[in-house]
């Protein structure tokens, strides 16, 4: 096959190289997919030169690249408007177009409405694939192109193309209507009305027209608009603002209200989080995030999940002409689908036309809920329905994700119905889990840097600045910030969720509830993480995988637990491992479900020498794995036999919780408006 070199003579804006539907199937492990913002456009565009409807190509924000070819290549320019050139000389949008070998294809800056721009190109981008997709994920420094953004100079070869067969023209009423006051469809659910926000805030939602706020990326869209009464006084374990609830799995396109901010999530965004979210943008107006720019406006119009599936399979070329409202008015149930009724209760919500949260027993941490998850988890993995794409576990919980063009929601839910029937008891549990013993520097310097620029730059009024660790302690009733550092160090914290934020990120809790400090989370959320930073967030543990946005409460940093020397799919090019047990070729995350994770102290400077060699692959970064399992009647009996130490504990924590609430309350905490959180 005949290989082309695309040169990239200006790179545009934050031009990657992306491919549809992008890396499936490791949600789990806190890896999003990725993959183009608006994938209408994109597709289309694909479908126009003859290539698969997913083959790689160039998204571009706000301004689009300058490229040039050795051979004669065909392309299509779509998504916004944006004036397109070969040599000085116009060309349309939304059609092939041959660009003679040496030409420059040149797209300039979006005008009008709109956000980004495609560039596809006849045959295919050839990227080495991570993880099975050739997707860049910027945050990760994976995917695409050396893992970023384009650059001048970069060169790319192009296989196969410059052929006419399969090439047409996409239609005008086929092509995404773009505008700047949008109406986008959405679902109730998975966290509606009356549990976590009031009736008048659902009303609200429906009616407001949320700005579109600059600060918003791949990751998530951010919305500027009121805030929400709330039903509820604060999320309890899970922190101190009602928005606050044990982490569980997100969908692309769910309203995530971090605190009292609105965020849509995004292909780049969290798999796994302790926020809640009343509606998610159904699967086939996703495209629209895409093309959300600041100060445009975004009315969102419920619809009937039924419908919403319709809408998807009136097949790609169809569905960007179709007005919202043909179906609006949503299901009328609150986001729940159902309810059982059992030893353990379950919750079945909707989250978008193509997930469902399964959520066990009541809203606490309790090991036997996630003991269930899990077991539901592997029943559901063994069978390996048709049209099942990922499940992603949460504290109490489980995401099913699914094709419902293979896998209807409704066949799904007789599925589950059946599985659930014959599920072994969770005093049952005995899993496999490891002792992992890591660095852990106490107070590190790049945590305090994190919350001198959250101070600066987004909140300089928060009650756990300046110091995240004083703010623990207040909350937990300790005498000394010594007593969290005992606290912290004293525990064994068990690995209940993967992708808290990205790669592999923990979210862990202490076996022993006597050290389950209990804090609540930044609201809003930072917009800057160091690497590898391990914080405290209601009563879990998270260590950071990668840098990025987060909430939870610094107590240090670590080593690492994402080791890039590994695809997932061939051996290391680099030395290889730090030691058999640890990182693996076909999992570059180091942790797993239900290992055990306890800290010894290094200083700052030995930590960076360790994080070096982990980088290197020399040495074994200073983790000390020992294999083991886990039984959870055996924790019962534990839990039995301290029963009253245990509660002594919880009743000093929870008189700390109350004062705190209390202060906060009097100290017009929950009633501030967005504005008055940023710094002066």
């Amino acid at each position: 096959m005949s290989t082309t070199k695309m040169t990239v003579v200006r790179p545009g804006m934050l031009t990657t190289v992306q491919d549809w539907p992008g890396r499936v199937g490791y949600w789990k492990v806190g890896v999003p997919p990725s993959g183009p913002m608006d994938d209408l456009s994109f597709r289309l565009g694909n479908v126009a030169l003859g290539n698969p409807e997913g083959a790689p190509g160039l998204e571009s924000a706000m301004a689009g690249p300058a490229l040039t070819f050795d051979a004669d290549t065909y392309v299509c320019v779509t998504g916004a408007d944006a004036r397109v050139r070969i040599d000085g000389t116009d060309v349309p949008q939304w059609r092939p177009v041959l660009v003679p070998a040496g030409a420059v294809l040149d797209v300039g800056p979006t005008t009008g409405a709109g956000l980004r721009v495609y560039v596809t190109v006849q045959g295919r981008i050839e990227v080495e694939d991570y993880l099975g997709s050739a997707a860049t994920f910027t945050l990760g420094k994976f995917g695409g192109h050396r893992g970023g953004t384009l650059a001048e100079g970069d060169v790319l070869e192009v296989a196969g193309g410059a052929g006419r067969d399969g090439i047409r023209s996409i239609p005008m009423e086929h092509r995404p209507v773009l505008t700047t006051t949008w109406d986008i469809a959405v679902t109730e659910g998975p966290h509606g009305a009356p549990e976590f926000f009031t009736r008048a805030d659902m009303d609200t939602l429906y009616a407001t027209r949320y700005e579109v706020h600059f600060n918003s990326d791949r990751t998530g869209v951010r919305l500027i608009g009121p805030q929400p009464e709330w039903a509820r006084e604060d999320g309890g374990e899970a922190g101190l603002h009602p928005s606050n609830i044990h982490d569980n799995a997100y969908s692309v396109g769910a309203l995530d209200f971090t605190g009292d901010t609105p965020i849509l999530l995004g292909p780049d965004g969290p798999s796994l989080g302790g926020f809640v979210c009343p509606v998610t943008v159904v699967a086939a107006e996703r495209w629209k995030l895409g093309q959300l720019k600041p100060g445009d406006t975004i009315r969102f119009v419920p619809v009937k999940a039924a419908h919403a599936a319709a809408l998807g399979a009136l097949g790609l070329e169809r569905r960007a002409s179709l007005p919202v409202v043909f179906s609006a008015g949503g299901d009328g149930d609150d986001g729940v689908i159902a309810r059982r009724d059992g030893e353990t209760a379950v919750t079945y919500r909707r989250s978008g036309d193509d997930n469902v949260l399964v959520e066990y027993g009541d809203m606490k941490l309790d090991l036997a809920l996630r003991a269930r998850a899990h077991a539901l988890h592997q029943r559901i993995e063994a069978i390996a329905p048709k049209g099942l794409l990922d499940l992603t576990p949460g504290i109490r919980s489980l995401q099913v994700k699914v094709d419902p063009d293979v896998l209807p929601i409704t066949t799904l839910m007789g599925l589950l119905d059946d599985v659930e029937s014959d599920l072994p008891a969770a005093s049952e549990l005995v899993v496999p889990s490891r002792t992992v013993r890591m660095p852990l520097s106490w107070d590190d310097p790049s945590t305090r840097e994190a919350i001198a620029r959250y101070m600066h730059g987004v909140r300089s009024d928060a009650p756990w600045c300046p110091w995240n660790i004083e703010f623990i302690r207040r909350m937990n009733g300790l005498d000394s910030v010594a007593d969290v550092f005992d606290t912290v160090f004293a525990a064994d914290y068990m690995v209940l969720g993967l992708g808290d934020v990205y790669l592999g990120a923990p979210v862990a809790t202490p076996l022993d509830p006597r050290h389950r400090l209990v804090t609540t989370k930044y609201n809003p959320a930072r917009t800057w993480t160091p690497e590898n930073a391990v914080g405290i967030g209601g009563a879990y543990l998270c260590i950071y995988g990668m840098e990025g946005p987060g909430g939870y409460q610094f107590v240090g940093r670590t080593t690492q637990v994402w080791n890039h020397r590994y695809s997932g799919e061939t051996k290391s090019t680099g030395s290889g491992p730090a030691s058999p047990g640890q990182f693996q070729p076909e999992s570059p995350w180091l942790l797993r479900f239900f290992d055990r994770i306890s800290w010894y102290p290094v200083e700052p400077e030995e930590l960076m020498d360790l994080r070096a060699d982990t980088a290197a692959g020399r040495g074994n970064g200073g983790v000390e794995i020992t294999d083991g399992e886990f039984s959870l009647a055996e924790h019962d009996k534990f839990l039995a036999a301290e029963h009253e130490s245990i509660e002594q504990f919880r009743t000093i924590q929870a008189a700390a919780f109350d004062a705190e609430r209390a202060a906060w309350s009097a100290a017009g905490e929950f009633s501030k408006k967005e504005g008055s959180h940023a710094a002066a």
